[in-house]
């Protein structure tokens, strides 16, 4: 369906692909490289693979798209009658996704917004949804671009990760940190805090992490509508039980949603992360289905 402005999102949103194609989301992917391999995510490689290939401490890194592909990609959606084009990513502070879509944009056919959304996996997802949605029912580019400014800023993420080393080495995290979180064998709480991860709470086992994490989540949904995402890397079981259990918490709750991250983020996280966003939402907001 052809649309006047059209949304573009790196592939580190993890929005459901039903919701994707209702609203005509164009995703851009970022590379995983596996050993000598540079494989795009979401079509080459997955989240398993990442996993396994940590456990066995292989090599894996992670690269943004070019900005000749950000160029593709807007000239497709300009061809398939796009007058304007909102391009939103991951906080810059991760990648250089960003400024590679700010290249593209200099020399593009259609006016380009390229917006830093300070986010990363369904809490950009969720800004996605929203100018996507803002753009489905007329808005302008400065309509859809303020849709997910709003949403933004009502979201927060919280992470459960078995260790900070991934982090660490991927500079993702601060060493000192990284050590902080590490020592007498604690199990970190990391949140998302202006496009970066930053440490939350140390506890003394998994168990009482995740249950930490709930409470978190509770909190900080309050009495709000919200929708909540809960990602996880190989731990399939755990969040399904999370979720669930969050479920039962959150008397405002209006979309649930389960998935693996995928391999990109997996790549900095490692195998046994849970990660929960929590999304207010606003007034006119549509359910993905």
């Amino acid at each position: 369906m052809s649309r006047k402005v059209a949304v573009v999102a790196d592939s580190t949103a993890y929005l459901p692909q039903q919701a994707m194609r209702q609203y005509g989301i164009i995703s851009v992917p970022l590379t995983v490289v596996l050993g000598d391999r540079a494989l795009e995510e979401g079509t080459e490689i997955s989240a398993v693979s990442v996993a396994e290939a940590l456990r066995k401490r292989r090599p894996v890194t992670t690269s943004r798209p070019s900005p000749a592909l950000f160029a593709r990609t807007y000239e497709e959606a300009a061809q398939a009658g796009a007058e304007g084009i909102v391009s939103l990513h991951l906080s810059s502070e991760f990648s250089g996704t960003y400024d590679a879509a700010l290249l593209a944009a200099k020399d593009a056919p259609v006016p380009v917004r390229v917006v830093d959304t300070g986010m990363v996996a369904m809490a950009l997802g969720f800004c996605a949804l929203a100018a996507a949605q803002s753009a489905s029912a007329g808005g302008t580019v400065d309509d859809a671009v303020a849709a997910a400014e709003q949403r933004a800023a009502g979201t927060s993420a919280f992470f459960y990760v078995d260790t900070l080393d991934y982090l660490r080495r991927g500079g993702r995290i601060g060493a000192a940190q990284a050590l902080l979180g590490s020592a007498l064998a604690v199990k970190p709480l990391l949140s998302l805090e202006n496009g970066r991860i930053e440490l939350l709470e140390k506890v003394r086992t998994a168990s009482k992490a995740i249950a930490r994490l709930e409470e978190i989540v509770a909190a900080r949904a309050g009495d709000a509508e919200v929708d909540v995402a809960v990602h996880h890397l190989a731990a399939a079981e755990r969040a399904s039980a999370l979720a669930e259990r969050v479920r039962g918490r959150i008397p405002g709750l209006r979309e649930l949603y389960v998935s693996e991250v995928g391999a990109v983020i997996g790549a900095h996280t490692g195998p046994g992360l849970l990660g929960v966003v929590v999304s207010r939402t606003p007034v006119a907001a549509h359910s993905i289905g």
